[in-house]
């Protein structure tokens, strides 16, 4: 990690990949902090809250593969 930060603000805190400053002002906390991200999670969970840390009914792909966060095929 760099002396400014950048490297934990600049990825996700699940995956480690990078994420945008838009990405994370959009989707991430309060803190503009990415707890989730587009390469580990779907967008039906990340609209939802899951880049912000919040918890959502929708199945997590990482755990119900081929579910695609519940999207039907």
């Amino acid at each position: 990690m760099s002396d400014w930060g950048l490297e934990s603000s600049s990825t996700c805190d699940y995956c480690g990949a990078h994420v945008s400053d838009q990405f994370r002002r959009v989707y991430g906390d309060s803190s503009d902090r990415a707890h989730r991200c587009g390469e580990c999670d779907s967008f039906r969970r990340l609209s939802r809250g899951t880049g912000a840390g919040v918890d959502v009914a929708i199945p997590d792909p990482e755990i119900a593969p081929g579910h695609h966060g519940g999207e039907t095929a």
